[in-house]
This record gives C-alpha cells, sequence and structure tokens, in this order.
C-alpha cells in the first residue's frame, strides 16, 4: 500500500510516499481501509518533532481518519468489516489503510460524507472539551474566539452558538470574519497580522472589549498565541476563563496580574490527554457531538481537499494560516 512518510524532522517538503507493507489486525485492532483524512495543526508540529508526542521514524503524519473496517482482529466485538468508521490514532493516518485499536474507533453516522467524517472529531471533540468541560460556558454568556476561521475556531464559534452563547468571532482578513459570521457569530472583528508593540495592543484590547459588549469577555478561546494573548487578557470580565489552545503565533507571556486583579481563571485545554485519562467522559461528549450534528446545529466545513500523494501540500496549506474550515487529504478506494 502506499502510505505517506516523515523519515526525517523538517517541513512538509521532507515528507515522501512510498509503498509499504499492508497492516493486520492484532487482538484488539481492526484495519481501516482510509478514504478520508482531516489535517490539523498537531501534523504541522509532529514532523518537525515540535509535538507533544515524537514517534519512532519513518512514520505517517495525520491525526484522524475515516473509512471502512476492512479487517477485524481477535477480540473485536460490535465492529465488523465493512462498517463506515472515524478513527483517531494521533497519527499513522496518511496511508492506504491503518491498523488501529478497536476501542477508539466510532461508527460514522447515517449521510456523513467521508470528508465530513474525517473533519470532524479532532476539531469539535477539543473544542467541545474546552468550552463545556474546561470553561463551562453558560447561555447566554460572552464567548471571544480568536482564529475563529480556524479548524478548532470555526468549531468553537458553532458550538458556542449551540450552546447560548453571544459569540465574538476574532481573525486576520474581512473573508475570515465573514466565513465565521456564516457560522453563526454574533459579530465580528479582525486584528491587525504581524508583531504589535504595546500601543497595538492596547488599542486591540480596547476593540475586543467593545466587541464582546458590556465588561468584556466571559470567556477566551484562543487558538492563536503570540501577541493577541494579552489583549484578549485584558478584555476579559470579572471571573472570566481564559482557554489556553493553540500557540501559531508563538507561545505568549501573559500579564499573571492581571488574572489576580480580574480574578481570571488561564485553563490548558488539552484534549489528547483528556481522551486517553477520560474515555468515558470522552464518548459521552461524541454523543453529544454526533446528536448536534444530526440537527444541523454543526457541520464541518471542508474548504480544500488534497490526494494522498500531496499530502505535504495539504500539511504545508494549513501551516500558512490561509484556510478556511477544514483541509482533507481523500484517499482512493
Amino acid at each position: 500500500m502506499r502510505a505517506v512518510l516523515s523519515k526525517a524532522p523538517g517541513g512538509p517538503e521532507t515528507l515522501v510516499v512510498e509503498e509499504v507493507l499492508d497492516p493486520t489486525p492484532g487482538p484488539g485492532q481492526v484495519v481501516i481501509e482510509v478514504r478520508a483524512v482531516g489535517i490539523n495543526f498537531p501534523d504541522t508540529l509532529i514532523i518537525e518533532d515540535k509535538y507533544q508526542f515524537r514517534p519512532e521514524r519513518p512514520f505517517s503524519p495525520g491525526g484522524e481518519a475515516a473509512g471502512v473496517i476492512e479487517a477485524v482482529g481477535e477480540g473485536v466485538k460490535g465492529l465488523f468489516k465493512g462498517d463506515r468508521v472515524i478513527a483517531v490514532p494521533g497519527w499513522g493516518a496518511l496511508a492506504e489503510r491503518i491498523a488501529v485499536p478497536a476501542a477508539g474507533v466510532m461508527k460514522i453516522p447515517d449521510g456523513m460524507p467521508f470528508d465530513q467524517a474525517a473533519a470532524f472529531v479532532m476539531t469539535y471533540g477539543t473544542s467541545y472539551y474546552a468550552l463545556k468541560r474546561r470553561a463551562q460556558l453558560q447561555a447566554g454568556e460572552r464567548l471571544l474566539v480568536l482564529g475563529a476561521a480556524g479548524g478548532v475556531g470555526a468549531a468553537a464559534v458553532e458550538l458556542g452558538k449551540a450552546m447560548g452563547a453571544h459569540v465574538v468571532a476574532a481573525a486576520s482578513t474581512n473573508e475570515k470574519v465573514e466565513f465565521a459570521l456564516e457560522l453563526g457569530a454574533d459579530n465580528g472583528l479582525i486584528y491587525p497580522t504581524g508583531a504589535m508593540d504595546k500601543a497595538a495592543q492596547k488599542a486591540l484590547s480596547s476593540e475586543l472589549k467593545l466587541a464582546c459588549g458590556k465588561d468584556g469577555a466571559d470567556v477566551v478561546y484562543d487558538a492563536v498565541g503570540g501577541d493577541y494573548a494579552d489583549p484578549a487578557l485584558r478584555a476579559m470580565d470579572w471571573n472570566g476563563r481564559y482557554l489556553v489552545v493553540g500557540f501559531p503565533a508563538g507561545i505568549p507571556s501573559l500579564p499573571l496580574n492581571l488574572t489576580l486583579l480580574k480574578s481570571v481563571s488561564v485553563i490548558g485545554v488539552f484534549w489528547g490527554a483528556h481522551v486517553m485519562r477520560d474515555p468515558k467522559a470522552h464518548a459521552e461528549d461524541m454523543a453529544e457531538l454526533f446528536a448536534l450534528y444530526a440537527e444541523g446545529k454543526i457541520k464541518p466545513r471542508v474548504s480544500r481537499t488534497f490526494p494522498l500523494e500531496k499530502s505535504g501540500e495539504a500539511i504545508a496549506a494549513l501551516s500558512a494560516r490561509g484556510v478556511m474550515g477544514k483541509v482533507v487529504v481523500t484517499v482512493d478506494s
């Protein structure tokens, strides 16, 4: 079978497509014939050895896959050859077939296309865990989403609305803000790109607070980091919750005195570790997310697709931060 391989640390241009041995299912495993792979920010990091996990090389990137079960290993119950499923292995999905533990495989709801299924679990799972379990977002609260047109940001906008919040979408271009408004955001704001000095950060903070209304944001969903973190923190209301989700603009240094003065909580969001530590809670969240999908309240927006042999280009497109919604690699059956 064909697989996309990372043989040495580096950017998307270092990835190669090669023929490798087909996997066979071990006890408790299934082999999935991959039809679509969701590309996520961790894919840009893991190939450069900058992610929390560093698999032994050569390995295939690709953290979530949708496809059809081709073979079932010993001891597997409830899954059968021909089932349409989703899996989130963390890496290894950019291949024509993948062997994964059956315990982490979920059946795809009727009517969900493979590309949407491959774009569903990591973004909505991360954002729902962040908003529901970490921030405990309440109906009527004001949610500020930074990076509102990206994969997790767009999911946060939709989920915030589904949970009854007033959602303010912040992004780097008018096109991205318009995209977030189409997803249901109540208000939008364009923030500057590049480095900001203290004056620019202060001005952005005032704009963010004004956009949120009243005394500022109750919850900040920060999937950007960098120079945007300080202004967002200053734009928060009393007892606010600041969600640390990702750092494509760099890892920020927050003025902790502000957390004291505003009684703000800074909360880390590590969804992957949560899934491993509390699989029961994860299963509950996924059942609720599939219900929201069935009700039409959330829907992955796949903006670009690439064939397997151009997986490097797919990861590069995401790295460039020009993509709205999700990037998906499709695999011919």
